[in-house]
């Protein structure tokens, strides 16, 4: 259905019935969320009532308010539908126009407060919210929606986000609504790669750094190895496509968008303000177009998959496969050193520092699984993303490789398969005599995990190497403090304390400590009862 059956009267432009007929129809459309019908015939009615009210100028006052008045809420009905297709900016256009016309019209008041609300522009919503509860059709539900603009408001503001309720439901009922927030950060010129995203201000583990709604995602399960490839191409498929609606729909995004790296000539890359993604920004519409090649170019280098070695799924969503594209958390390099992680929660990517972070460190994902993978394994990993980790961690491993005969031996037998308690005694005692000290140590023995793991999962091993290699309480604090929390880290002491329990013995307050750190650098603070934390960790 459209507007083809009134072509054959636009000779009687703007005619009574033409009019009332048109605006009938497109209201049935969008009662019916026909969105894109609806909106062909609100736009045609909206051309011609415009014509009408030209051609009766200065003659006929009270026909002219009363085709202003439909007017008004053609174009507050148009943008609901425009809305509902999430093309904000072409929405926020008609409330503009629709509020020319009638400053307090309570139906448009409320849409682009919706609208506002939508593009996480909290208190602009929030003054829309206030001029309409003074209209006498005003209810309960704009004032609801207040609530939730000064709550959104807050929490973008402060980064007072706190998920711990919503997991001890069990997940159960809607995912919460998170406010977009940027904690102490700023977009600089980076060594590891053109730009990156740097800390302003020292950042303690699990502290929130940002926390940015996606572009887009998509979402879906994935079957054996061969029909799992083809649905992730479906994905893909779809995915490119709603990045591209969501690009032409809003200037906004596409201005962000623009901004991102298509993995070429990156020295020669603005560095963009970090007020440019802060929700509140006046509209600006984007001089730049955006063509396909140059938008599946972003989307190779900057798109992640929710699930990843540096991220939790939280909710529903981690039941399926996710990519989507988060502009702001694009910014972050990879590094064998990473110090932040993120967790999934709805459409929102809540990132958070896995380790203590200084004023001026850049915050770093591992784009990769950088726990128990030696210097060469990790090269091949970045080779396959495209690009050459030059972090301290590989020039520390790559000179005393070089350096060192022993080592490329040790990591050959690895390759063959030794017995786990020896390679272990083999490091620690080869640490004393290439003179590795302090953190440096961390680093080995995080490259070198796997049989660090198999030794303190083993009672046998145990019982053969455990007073000839350090306690696992040891190992993990020198490997969390320099690669960050690590869910299997978590995992190895969590484990050990249940061991001890079922064997009748209490876990000291000094590993529940140890413990919990760990749990916030995994989950972030944004997890702030305790009960909530051990929930997740399995411990209540």
């Amino acid at each position: 259905m459209g507007g083809e059956q009134f072509e054959q009267k636009e000779e009687t432009q703007g005619s009574p019935e033409l009019l009332q007929s048109l605006r009938s129809k497109a209201t049935e459309l969008l009662l019916r969320e026909e969105w894109e019908e609806s909106i062909q015939l609100y736009t045609k009615f909206i051309d011609l009532s415009r014509i009408q009210i030209t051609n009766l100028a200065g003659s006929d006052p009270d026909s002219i308010h009363k085709l202003k008045k439909s007017l008004c809420l053609a174009l507050c009905n148009r943008a609901e539908a425009r809305a509902r297709l999430h093309d904000s900016s072409e929405a926020m256009r008609d409330c503009e126009q629709a509020l020319e016309i009638e400053n307090t019209h309570f139906k448009t008041l409320l849409c682009k407060g919706k609208v506002l609300l939508g593009l996480s522009k909290y208190s602009s919503a929030l003054e829309c919210f206030k001029t309409a509860l003074l209209d006498p059709q005003a209810s309960e539900s704009v004032t609801e929606y207040m609530e939730k603009c000064k709550k959104l408001e807050f929490q973008g503001k402060t980064g007072a986000f706190d998920l711990s309720d919503w997991i001890l439901s069990g997940f159960r009922g809607i995912t919460p609504e998170l406010a977009e927030f940027i904690g102490s950060v700023e977009i600089k010129k980076s060594e590891a790669s053109g730009r990156g995203l740097f800390a302003t201000k020292n950042i303690v583990v699990g502290a929130l750094v940002l926390v940015t709604k996606g572009v887009a995602t998509e979402r879906g399960i994935l079957g054996s190895e061969e029909s799992g490839e083809k649905a992730q191409m479906i994905m893909w498929k779809n995915f490119v496509e709603e990045v591209t609606k969501s690009v032409r729909r809003c200037d906004r995004t596409r201005r962000l968008v623009s901004s991102l790296s298509t993995g070429e000539e990156e020295e020669k890359l603005e560095i963009p303000d970090i007020s440019l993604f802060r929700p509140e920004q006046a509209f600006e519409t984007c001089g730049e177009d955006l063509d396909m090649e140059k938008l599946l170019s972003i989307l190779d280098v900057n798109s992640l998959v929710e699930d990843a070695v540096s991220a939790k799924v939280l909710g529903k969503n981690k039941e399926y496969y996710g990519v989507g594209l988060w502009t702001l958390a694009s910014f972050m390099n990879h590094s064998c050193l990473p110090n932040a992680r993120r967790v999934h929660v709805g459409d929102y990517a809540v990132v958070h520092a896995s380790r203590d972070i200084k004023a001026g460190e850049e915050i770093t994902f591992a784009y990769f699984d950088v726990l128990s993978s030696p210097l060469e394994k990790r090269k091949e990993m970045a080779e396959s993303w495209g690009f050459s980790c030059g972090c301290n961690r590989c020039k520390f491993e790559s000179l005393l490789s070089v350096a060192n005969q022993e080592i490329r031996e040790f990591e050959m037998g690895l390759e063959r398969g030794v017995d786990a308690g020896n390679a272990v005694y083999t490091v620690e005692e080869g640490m004393k005599r290439w003179k590795v000290k302090g953190k440096d140590k961390g680093l080995l023995r995080a490259s070198y995990w796997g049989v660090y793991e198999e030794v303190y999962n083993s009672e046998r091993l145990m019982r053969r190497w455990g007073r000839k290699v350090p306690t696992m309480e040891v190992v993990v604090d020198s490997v969390s403090d320099v690669i960050g929390s690590d869910e299997r880290l978590l995992k190895m002491l969590v484990e050990g304390m249940k061991q001890k329990k079922n064997g009748g013995c209490s876990g000291n307050i000094a590993e529940m400590e140890r413990i919990m750190k760990l749990g916030k650098g995994v989950y972030g603070k944004v997890v702030s009862k305790k009960k909530a934390l051990k929930t997740l960790l399995g411990l209540e």
